[in-house]
């Protein structure tokens, strides 16, 4: 266990997660064009190259302040977010004003909590981008959900979003185990146990519940799909989709994106929980992960 806890090893893990999660996010997004629906009822992927968006450039800093700190440095992270902001990534507005203030000098405790008129915002933000983390805490999945808590408060404030942060982490660590990934049911009571009640736990005991249903369209309109982009209409369905592809990308992505919704936020999630490699093919295709992303530990 000390080995699978050692920097290399960790940022090794943290790294395959984001592989798969920019996959995910960036083959999801193709499926919004609407020349591509056929595509998709087909499960075929299109020609080109498939650009990621938010969810990868957020994953990215992610990684890098954990490559930089050893941990989650929430200030670190602020600034990475509001430096590497790029408006074209298909941020949602809010978070779009938010880090353009925090760039020009705004406290991101101040902004992030005056959303949505104090509430903070309970969108599935925090949780679309933090699966890298819980794959580096495998070793530690408490730790997991402990750091993945602290990273959602620089953007998330409300607490669905922070828990739908948290069960994201806890299932990308529990996936991850150094002794091989656990089964379906046992990796949803893994995550259950290791978040709070919430609305997203809620979801996550229905998705549990119906771990046996082969229809993903009936799951999803149960538990969503991130139609309303909140955490807790995104995060139980993708890791029930999560849930049942451990072993094989690509049939996880197509029962993911199938039922459509948020797709590049789902399938960023699925993609960066679920420890299989993507498609050789599938990673040619997608753009390649910004220069600065960490690839080896200092």
């Amino acid at each position: 266990m000390i080995a699978d806890s050692a920097p290399d090893r960790r940022l090794d893990r943290a790294l395959s997660s984001l592989r798969g999660l920019s996959v995910g996010d960036a083959l999801g997004s193709q499926f919004f064009v609407p020349e591509n629906y056929p595509l998709l009822k087909r499960q075929t992927v299109p020609d080109g190259l498939w650009q990621w968006t938010d969810d990868t450039e957020m994953a990215c800093s992610v990684v890098a302040v954990l490559q930089a700190h050893g941990r989650i440095d929430q200030d670190a992270l602020a600034r990475a977010f509001a430096e590497r902001h790029d408006f074209d990534r298909g941020y949602g507005p809010a978070v779009n004003r938010l880090l353009r203030q925090v760039r020009e000098g705004g406290d991101w405790r101040t902004l992030a909590s005056a959303l949505f008129k104090g509430q903070g915002s309970w969108g599935n933000g925090a949780a679309m981008r933090i699966a890298p983390l819980g794959a580096y805490y495998a070793d530690d999945p408490e730790q997991a959900t402990h750091q993945a808590e602290i990273s959602a408060y620089p953007t998330h404030q409300h607490r669905e979003a922070v828990v739908g942060a948290m069960a994201v982490a806890a299932a990308a660590a529990l996936a991850a185990d150094p002794a091989g990934p656990p089964r379906p049911q046992e990796l949803l009571d893994g995550v259950i146990a290791l978040v709070p009640r919430s609305a997203v736990g809620a979801g996550l005991r229905r998705a549990r519940d119906m771990l046996d249903y082969d229809d993903p369209a009936t799951v999803a309109a149960v538990l969503g799909c991130g139609r309303r982009t909140t955490a807790h209409d995104t995060v139980p369905f993708a890791l029930w989709s999560a849930a049942r592809g451990l072993g094989d990308f690509a049939q996880a992505f197509w029962t993911t994106a199938q039922v459509g919704g948020d797709m590049d936020t789902t399938c960023a999630i699925v993609g960066g929980v679920i420890p299989a490699d993507p498609p050789a093919g599938w990673l040619e295709h997608t753009e390649a992960l910004p220069g600065w992303t960490p690839t080896t530990t200092v």
